[in-house]
């Protein structure tokens, strides 16, 4: 029998430590450390003695051939998207996202899709399959030989599917299933990893496609330890606000395709829809045109995206300016701030500040700099920018414009949607650029500012 014992266990990177501490020693991170059983082996070695005498071969990189996967297509094209195109064989995806947010439905949508050509298992460990049943009529979705399985034990979920052989299969969520083998609760640190570990292995044997459903902190990240990022294939996060129709997937990690990828979906009473031009979400449609407003062309994965970005500067009634951004960083906001005034000589130290991406998209890229700039001059001016102007540049502490990736696609989007003037950083700037748009290329702000004047 397999003894048990008490150690605390750091909930970013899975160590292990004796007694507890305010720092983790592996990871450096404060206030991660919380108690856990953790199962001991027994005397022997148990499985990994029968392993002993073995040894793994070795193989040159140069003689294995690589190989494209297969995809199975969900159903739902923004869905596959983010997924680099359909689900993959073998393949673990992490789903994360506030309760709410719309994760059981959007997975219960593409399941009824699949379970139309191949097996499907639904585990559901927080409904019964009367509720799960109940929602799938709500969503009025297609009757198919979806199967479905409430269960927690782990031991139990692993016989049923390998029983079925699905070839999709989710678990909602990894929260709450449990394993025998260990005497902690369903949750905790050390009934997470090993789970998952578990269910990862599985899924690797079978060839069977593993979704699993996993709750967040409420700082927005997937609570349990961080290994269980590093074990799944893919892990993709549900935002956007629940009092909002929109719903946006954003993969940060895929190991069978590009990252940073975002899926645009509306919440309708038949459950989720696509949104086929999501750029209709992040542009106010003003009447005319309205000081403090600046349309970015940022980069999402391989979609490019017209975002509006607003900007409210306001005299300061306090002896500290404040400095507030929503969607962008706010650490930034403070050094643009600070090259307006060094380069360009415009003074914002007596004026409040606040920026904002409408539509709750969030945007890290420094392509927005650009953008944020315009915004933060036109509302210090009381003066509209110029319709049908589209922005995007990175801004140095020097007072340059760098470049930003795939200057031609977000030209070419913008152009797409209408706008005929765009200014660019110099390296962006085409040979030919797209037909009815005029491209100015700039190199330093004081000429881009310049530039912004010459289109009023």
């Amino acid at each position: 029998m397999a003894k048990s014992r008490t150690a605390y266990i750091c909930t970013e990177c899975g160590a292990q430590q004796l007694r507890w501490q305010g720092q983790c020693p592996q990871c450096n991170a404060w206030n991660t450390l919380v108690e856990g059983v953790v199962e001991q082996a027994a005397a022997g070695g148990g499985r990994f003695a029968a392993l002993a005498g073995q040894t793994a071969r070795l193989q040159p990189l140069s003689s294995l051939q690589p190989r494209e996967e297969p995809r199975q297509p969900t159903g739902m094209d923004e869905f596959d998207r983010v997924l680099g195109g359909g689900l993959v064989s073998g393949g673990v995806v992490l789903i994360g996202g506030d309760p709410g947010i719309g994760k059981s439905t959007l997975l219960l949508q593409a399941l009824s899709h699949l379970a139309c050509t191949q097996s499907a298992v639904y585990v559901s460990g927080e409904e019964s399959g009367e509720q799960v049943a109940l929602r799938a009529q709500r969503l009025q979705l297609p009757a198919s030989p979806l199967q479905m399985l409430a269960e927690i034990n782990l031991e139990r979920i692993l016989a049923a599917l390998r029983d079925s052989r699905p070839r999709v299969a989710v678990i909602d969520s990894i929260q709450t299933v449990y394993s025998e083998t260990l005497q902690s609760a369903p949750g905790s640190v050390a009934q997470v990893r090993e789970c998952a570990a578990q269910l990862t292995r599985f899924a690797k044997q079978s060839g069977t496609s593993l979704i699993l459903v996993g709750h967040v902190t409420k700082d927005g990240t997937l609570a349990g330890p961080r290994v269980l990022e590093h074990i799944v294939d893919t892990v993709l996060y549900f935002e956007g606000d629940t009092h909002s129709s929109f719903r946006l997937i954003r993969a940060f990690k895929n190991r069978f395709g590009a990252v940073n990828e975002l899926g645009v979906f509306a919440m309708t009473e038949r459950g989720l829809r696509g949104v086929s031009n999501p750029s209709a979400i992040f542009l106010s449609q003003h009447g005319q045109q309205v000081p403090g407003s600046c349309v970015l062309v940022t980069q999402e994965g391989t979609r490019p995206l017209l975002v509006e970005i607003q900007a409210l500067v306001d005299a300061a009634h306090s002896p500290n300016p404040r400095r507030l951004s929503v969607g962008l960083e706010q650490t930034r906001l403070a050094m643009l701030l600070a090259v307006l005034h060094r380069h360009a000589g415009i003074a914002c130290f007596d004026q409040d500040v606040f920026v904002n991406a409408v539509g709750g998209v969030k945007i890290a890229e420094p392509a927005a700099d650009l953008a944020i700039l315009f915004a933060i001059v036109s509302s210090l001016r009381s003066r509209p920018l110029r319709r049908g102007l589209a922005v995007f540049g990175e801004v140095g502490l020097a007072g340059e414009i760098r470049p930003a990736p795939r200057g031609q696609d977000r030209l070419k989007e913008a152009a797409k949607l209408g706008f005929d003037v765009a200014i660019v950083p110099k390296a962006n700037a085409p040979k030919q650029g797209p037909d009815g748009m005029r491209v100015i290329a700039v190199e330093r702000v004081e000429e881009a500012l310049e530039r912004l004047r010459d289109l009023e």
